[in-house]
């Protein structure tokens, strides 16, 4: 079996820091999950499709023309690495993924990222749904205060406006609709809860490696 490693979380956890940095310390592939309800989300947008019209979504997901390459992210052959990270964005990707018809569509794209020597994985339903059989399952959140100031700097540090207060609310409605959407809701679960708020990056990576050392199996990593 190929390894696999989840971590879930809610939005603005510093997850896929996280995850990316795990997965560049072990050498396995990285999963992004959430960037494909993005890109669903953007793709129905410029579509001019309606985020409610379920079976026409699942459409959109079913042919998404995406392609990862050097950290860039490209759709119909358009470089939307920075479009698809905006909080517009980020919020139609929220409600496009309570969508089980969405969700089905994109569960065996998000398999297919399972690949040798391993995969780190992260998202909303990760370890609960697309890899139940993961060697390590990692619940990855923070204060929702925390997470807005976090969202902040991000933004402010690539040039886009922000307003503190909007984040935090913006967190919370999704935080209320990722917990209670009745498609693969945001859960802990059997999953090792890490909890960032008074934690670097380098902390909780260090912490999920010692984890992934302790599972059945894993030597010397």
């Amino acid at each position: 079996m190929i390894p696999v490693i989840t971590i879930d979380g809610p939005s603005a956890s510093g997850k896929g820091s996280v995850a990316e940095r795990v997965a560049l310390h072990l050498g396995f592939h990285y999963l992004d999950s959430g960037a494909l309800y993005r890109l669903t989300a953007l793709a129905a947008r410029q579509a001019g499709v309606s985020l409610e019209q379920e079976t026409v979504l699942q459409g959109v997901a079913q042919n998404l023309d995406v392609h990862f390459e050097a950290g860039n992210t490209w759709l119909g052959g358009h470089d939307v690495t920075t479009l698809m990270r905006s909080e517009s964005c980020a919020r139609d990707a929220s409600m496009v993924a309570a969508l089980p018809a969405v969700r089905r569509e994109l569960l065996a794209r998000q398999r297919a990222f399972r690949q040798s020597p391993g995969l780190v994985a992260d998202g909303r339903d990760m370890g609960s749904v697309v890899f139940p059989d993961a060697c390590l399952k990692v619940f990855l959140t923070a204060k929702p205060e925390i997470r807005a100031q976090r969202r902040y700097n991000q933004l402010i540090e690539k040039g886009m406006s922000a307003s503190i207060d909007n984040l935090l609310q913006d967190i919370r409605a999704r935080d209320a609709r990722d917990a209670m959407r009745g498609a693969s809701p945001l859960v802990q679960g059997e999953a090792h809860l890490l909890d960032t708020s008074d934690q670097t990056i380098d902390q909780a990576v260090r912490q999920i490696l010692t984890w992934y050392r302790d599972c059945p199996g894993v030597r010397g990593t």
